[in-house]
């Protein structure tokens, strides 16, 4: 499917049309990709890596497996996947050329890169064939496809029967009071931390409003449901600022 240019959509608490986002989100991600990795540990005081390796945990590779990590970045993902799974195979596809530049001269890309891809493409139109992998994970990645509904059915599209959907993203917390303190913290602290770091503080207040946008857990499950996928389950991390969500090709 393509973009609509009469439809609009959020880019972070904006209205803009369809057919702008991708670029916009494109041109942040560029802007950001030589300090993504510093970013995150700083954001979220290094717990993004006990979310990681809590998804890893949830999703047990196995020897064998072909994973395509979509939005993968600079490959936080599929490295923790090869680690796990010993003999397999994994593809980061991101479409945001810097972010995999980026990932290419970490150390574990050169150790790994006999069973590693690295792919420039686009979620809601991935350029690989139907029922090509065993696994499809996105991580902090989907809140920020135009179409979250064709993403989902791209996923459907490229897993094998008996495939695998893992899904790491922020989330709402269940408690009015914890959900207030955490936006003070996001809002306020956040742009300024990629001002100081990033040299950037628009690109980081986008990525602090696209995160009340997402839909809530439930709501992500139904859509998830929605694309095909059976046996949806989800799994708050730390009191809901993140959530894993899983489903299942059957």
């Amino acid at each position: 499917m393509t973009a609509d240019s009469s439809k609009t959509t959020h880019f972070g608490y904006q209205t803009v049309n369809e057919d702008a986002k991708a670029g916009m989100v494109h041109g942040v991600f560029s802007r950001v990709a030589s300090k993504y990795d510093i970013m995150n540990d700083l954001m979220s005081m290094g717990i993004h890596r006990v979310w990681k390796d809590a998804m890893m945990d949830w999703l047990a590779p196995r020897p064998g497996q072909r994973l395509l990590d979509v939005a993968g970045g600079t490959g936080d993902v599929a490295f923790r996947f090869l680690k796990r799974a010993g003999q397999a195979h994994a593809t980061v596809c991101d479409m945001t050329e810097p972010m995999l530049i980026e990932g290419r001269k970490r150390a574990e890309a050169e150790s790994m890169a006999d069973s590693l891809d690295w792919v420039v493409g686009d979620a809601m139109a991935l350029p690989f064939a139907d029922k090509s992998f065993d696994v499809y994970t996105i991580s902090f990645g989907i809140r920020n496809v135009t179409r979250i509904a064709d993403a989902l059915s791209e996923a459907y599209r490229v897993l094998r029967p008996g495939g695998r959907l893992m899904v790491l993203e922020f989330s709402q917390i269940p408690n009015d009071m914890m959900q207030k303190a955490y936006d003070l913290y996001s809002f306020n602290i956040i742009p300024k931390m990629g001002e100081m770091v990033a040299g950037d503080c628009d690109s980081y207040q986008y990525l602090v409003e696209s995160i009340r946008k997402f839909p809530d857990q439930q709501s992500f499950a139904t859509m998830i449901r929605a694309a095909g996928f059976g046996n949806v389950s989800y799994r708050n991390l730390s009191l809901g600022i993140a959530a894993l969500h899983s489903g299942w090709k059957l």
